[in-house]
């Protein structure tokens, strides 16, 4: 597969999330006797069955979701150089992400802006993943041929299974509450599966 572009989620993908997780948490377990571990254990056990841990443990133990704590997300430390070398390598980069409003400033502040081509985000679009809708927009935007793209992100239920059912390439990259998932759910779905955003530069030589 003679790939054009690689089209990135960013949570969990590009951008490490855990204590934005964690503070979410903290914040809606408050006055409640739910304690952070039991919490924890929970989510992860969600994951491990294949479920989205971090939205399904809201639903278990039916609470409220608090506002999301974008200022603690933090690019993954191997997120910029990644980029830079697919880019020097001649690909071209995009974003398919389910994100809140300020998208692109977002991805301005961490410095990762610049290597992308095309920015679908959810917000500004008004669809999310897995509608197979806001894929089909991004490869608009792009004007590039679904066999010539890739879509890589850390979870199969938004990213990997609506962009192979579109025809796209994916790399799921085991990230987040992906880290506790077997890999055997990927299988038959993902093309490749990682563990780092390094791995890329192997696979996009």
């Amino acid at each position: 597969m003679y790939a054009k572009w690689i089209f990135f989620d960013i949570g969990s993908t590009l951008v490490d999330e855990t204590e934005a997780y964690n503070h979410r948490a903290r914040e809606m377990i408050e006055n409640t006797d739910i304690t952070f571990s039991v919490f924890d254990d929970k989510r992860i056990e969600l994951a491990k069955q294949g479920f989205d841990g971090n939205s399904e443990v809201i639903k278990y133990f039916g609470l409220k979701k608090t506002p999301w704590h974008s200022e603690d997300e933090i690019p993954f430390e191997d997120a910029l150089d990644t980029l830079e070398k697919l880019k020097e390598r001649g690909y071209k980069l995009g974003i398919i992400a389910n994100q809140s409003v300020g998208t692109t400033q977002r991805l301005e502040n961490w410095g990762l802006l610049k290597y992308f081509d095309v920015v679908a985000a959810s917000t500004e679009l008004g669809i999310a993943k897995p509608d197979r809708l806001i894929f089909e927009k991004a490869i608009e935007l792009a004007g590039c041929q679904l066999q010539n793209t890739v879509m890589v992100g850390d979870r199969l239920d938004n990213d990997i299974i609506p962009a192979k059912a579109l025809g796209m390439k994916t790399v799921w990259i085991r990230k987040g509450l992906s880290i506790y998932q077997n890999i055997d759910l990927g299988k038959n779905i993902a093309d490749w599966v990682i563990d780092t955003l390094a791995d890329l530069k192997v696979i996009f030589s």
